[in-house]
């Protein structure tokens, strides 16, 4: 491999003929969004996550960033930043690994088998080992609310603080149709 920006392009055209999703944030080819489903036969399956991957410059020596952009209920991601603790990215990354097994091996490892004794969400990590059954159905709630293929496919922009809340806007153009036409 001559350069490490080569293997940058490749890494990502790799990824991009592997069938992923995969939007560019910027002219360079260092931050891009990637569309990941949840793993089949897991209280993930049928969610839908939009994963913000940052490349290093020293990429593939040095591993990418990864984030969940939509929520995700997990132990071992960080519920506000979407941050993964995930081993295997943070600390035993090698140049040998590349993005298509971050999201064909190590992501979907990660939701089929949680580590609660190592969380960033200390909620989620107690509820697993607690009531295994409770967390699963809080993880189906969460895909449910937070991972619909249209929560991916939005930038993160453009989604509002809070989903219940109508701006002010709405709320009048919401108002007008359901009253009519005023008479003349």
């Amino acid at each position: 491999m001559s350069s490490p920006s080569k293997r940058r392009e490749m890494d990502l055209m790799k990824l991009m003929m592997s069938d992923y999703k995969v939007e560019m944030i910027n002219d360079g080819m260092q931050e891009f969004y990637v569309e990941f489903h949840g793993p089949k036969d897991s209280p993930y399956q049928g969610g839908v996550w939009k994963i913000r991957v940052e490349l290093p410059d020293a990429y593939p020596y040095k591993s990418p960033s990864i984030g969940f952009i939509n929520k995700i209920y997990h132990p071992n991601v960080d519920e506000m930043s979407g941050s993964v603790c995930l081993d295997v990215i943070n600390q035993t990354w090698s140049p040998m690994f590349d993005l298509v097994n971050v999201f064909e091996v190590f992501l979907p490892q990660l939701l089929l088998y949680p580590n609660p004794s190592d969380p960033l969400n200390g909620e989620a990590a107690a509820l697993m080992m607690r009531d295994r059954s409770t967390y699963d159905l809080r993880v189906k709630e969460y895909c449910e609310k937070y991972a619909k293929p249209e929560d991916a496919g939005a930038k993160p922009e453009e989604k509002s603080s809070s989903d219940e809340e109508l701006s002010e806007d709405e709320y009048a153009s919401e108002d007008e149709q359901v009253a009519g036409k005023a008479d003349p």
